[in-house]
């Protein structure tokens, strides 16, 4: 998929500055021929097929993870990690400290319900769609920091924080980190 995502751009790219750094220039110098020549055809082509390509993969992948979403796979280890924001363990001992451990993760939401969240922005209320956003995305990252943890043989992950920025436009960063450590 990722392949097929990256020739739809290049497409998309070769196509843009095809129409907009030369043909515009040709349409200027060559304003009375009503005729489209055959390589600015081929550059609209290009952008249109390049985004159509790019929102087909991009659907296609957005589906195919709602299915593996809805399946979890939840493996022995993943349970028997302790996720805590402190660095004590009322009744429990740590023994050896394994080390810092990460889960990241970049998430967006797709432009119609970015537009949804942008007019309940102006009349007011709870912006829904970043909320689920970014639930799913402090998920995925702590998911993914507790798979490392399960690698290192941990028994918890300790003094566990969270951090988020904003990449680009509506595109949140979440970062979740700790000290995977063992217990007696």
């Amino acid at each position: 998929m990722k392949v097929l995502r990256n020739i739809g751009t290049m497409a998309f790219v070769i196509g843009l500055f095809t129409a907009v750094f030369v043909g515009i220039p040709w349409h200027v110098v060559v304003a009375d021929d009503p005729v489209i020549p055959w390589w600015l055809q081929m550059a609209v082509f290009c952008l249109l097929g390049g985004i159509l390509l790019v929102l087909a993969t991009l659907a296609i992948e957005q589906w195919t993870r709602k299915v593996s979403f809805q399946e979890p796979l939840a493996t022995e280890t993943d349970r028997t990690v302790l996720l805590l924001n402190s660095d004590v363990l009322p009744s429990r001992e740590i023994t050896e400290i394994l080390g810092l451990v990460q889960g990241h993760t970049v998430f967006a939401i797709w432009l119609g319900k970015d537009l949804s969240a942008i007019v309940r922005l102006i009349l007011g209320g709870e912006l829904t769609e970043y909320t689920e956003m970014m639930g799913s995305a402090r998920s995925t990252a702590t998911e993914r920091m507790k798979a490392k943890a399960a690698e290192l043989e941990a028994d918890a992950v300790i003094n566990v924080r969270y951090m988020t920025t904003s990449v680009v436009g509506t595109a949140a960063e979440l970062l979740v980190y700790g000290t995977a450590v063992k217990l007696s």
